[in-house]
């Protein structure tokens, strides 16, 4: 898995500029969406701020068809997801979740309807086929660093690796988020379980991070001078530096962590073609386009990331199995809310 990502990545970061992709004829399915008239989308993939700008763009490419966007962390989207299919109404159509296990689960329960975007064939070679049966498809993708204040410490004394920060002099300055409420902030704690036991988090706790919800709340806190370092995301730290505020992000040497968020479409929808064209948009150009203006990570390979971005092939990737994800998540939170509260 890793070399194939690294492998593609490389490709991604050549200078010369690949030639746009052929353009698929969604001429039909638009009309039929049109008669559906808008949709519901559950998502915890990005910020509230991008999400409502996915759903916008969206808006402008297919006019006559209404996205409502519903962005919550990734647990309380599955909450309510859960919620709403135990009353026997479906209010979700497309579901866009951070924990891989979400699907997995919906899979078992046979809440997923089998749908294969055309534009699933022409993301970068790692985001493919995320489940051989259809039911979910990678539609965004982040990873998972060490963030802090560029203002606050200097270059010698920055923390180079994950457990660089279970040292006392970092006590009441690190920021985290919660894996109960964030998939992102989950998976991160399955691997750093797998990679180093939990004692890793026996020894964060004697650190007395201050923790939020969302992984964003990350960037939050290191913004307000509440920590000056954080387990968070590149996207929305490096954004945050993009609007001038005194962050940045370490890749760490022990491996950044590469997430693959999948979205889904709700069976029995009543919107089945309006799910269907937002599943290709997920997928497009125009898409890549805003995750990469958003800092994130493009899923396709002729969009190319902005300037200050690092390409893959500068540093290790690390990245849990679904399985591990899905079985693991679970007793994290229970694990972590007995450590640590909440």
């Amino acid at each position: 898995m890793r070399q194939t990502i690294l492998g593609w990545a490389a490709a991604a970061a050549l200078v010369i500029a690949a030639a746009p992709a052929a353009r698929a004829d969604f001429t039909q399915l638009y009309e039929a969406a049109r008669k559906d008239g808008e949709l519901t989308w559950y998502t915890a993939h990005f910020t509230t701020q991008q999400a409502e700008e996915t759903g916008r763009a969206f808006e402008k490419k297919y006019p006559g068809i209404k996205v409502n966007v519903v962005r919550t962390t990734a647990q309380v989207a599955y909450q309510r997801l859960n919620q709403d299919m135990a009353a026997g109404v479906v209010k979700c159509d497309v579901f866009s979740s951070t924990d891989i296990g979400h699907y997995i689960e919906l899979k078992k329960k046979g809440a997923l309807l089998a749908h294969t975007p055309e534009n699933a064939g022409k993301v970068g070679e790692p985001f493919q086929k995320l489940d051989p049966d259809g039911m979910y498809h990678a539609t965004a993708a982040g990873l998972i660093v060490i963030g802090y204040r560029t203002d606050k410490l200097k270059p010698e004394e920055l923390p180079k690796n994950w457990t660089d920060l279970l040292e006392p002099k970092w006590r009441n300055k690190i920021s985290t988020g919660h894996p109960g409420f964030s998939g992102y902030v989950g998976t991160w704690v399955v691997t750093m379980e797998k990679l180093y036991g939990w004692q890793f988090f026996e020894k964060l706790e004697k650190n007395r991070p201050q923790i939020g919800r969302s992984i964003n709340d990350t960037v939050t806190m290191l913004n307000a001078g509440e920590r000056i370092v954080s387990f968070g995301p590149t996207a929305t730290t490096l954004e945050s530096a993009d609007r001038g505020n005194p962050v940045g992000v370490i890749y760490p040497t022990d491996g950044s962590l590469l997430m693959v968020s999948p979205s889904a479409i709700i069976k029995g929808t009543s919107k089945p073609n309006a799910a269907k064209l937002f599943m290709e948009f997920l997928l497009d150009v125009e898409n890549a386009q805003v995750a990469v203006k958003n800092r994130q990570e493009s899923l396709r390979p002729e969009v190319r990331p902005l300037a200050g971005a690092k390409p893959y092939t500068e540093f290790k990737i690390i990245r849990p199995s679904d399985a591990e994800v899905a079985a693991g998540i679970p007793k994290a939170i229970e694990r972590w809310r007995d450590l640590f509260g909440g």
